[in-house]
């Protein structure tokens, strides 16, 4: 069963206007999705590389596919729930397969 890989629990967050009290709006992030995620480690690539050495990682995370799943975008951010680790959002393929939702995303960069 391919879900049993999807072991981690992750959080994907927009950001969403709120009423600061004296008639304007503050920018906050507001959760949209929670979900099962695989991640999958990236190596090898030049690119890879290079953010490991300025202290970022870089992941291919597996999600099950769903309406919430499929409207997540490089706008959003993700979080690692268990590990409170908060990740970029670099690409999103919906399409490549019907049942996942793959992203690539990015931990210890600029938001």
């Amino acid at each position: 069963d391919p879900t049993m890989k999807l072991r981690e629990k992750v959080a994907f967050d927009a950001i969403t206007a709120t009423p600061d009290g004296s008639g304007g709006h503050e920018r906050t992030w507001g959760e949209q999705h929670v979900c099962r995620a695989e991640f999958i480690y990236s190596r090898g690539s030049e690119a890879v590389n290079a953010a490991r050495l300025q202290g970022r990682s870089i992941y291919k995370v597996k999600i099950s596919s769903c309406a919430a799943a499929r409207s997540i975008s490089t706008d959003h951010r993700m979080r690692d729930v268990r590990r409170d680790v908060e990740y970029q959002i670099r690409e999103v393929d919906a399409v490549t397969e019907p049942r996942w939702v793959f992203l690539i995303v990015e931990s210890g960069a600029a938001s």
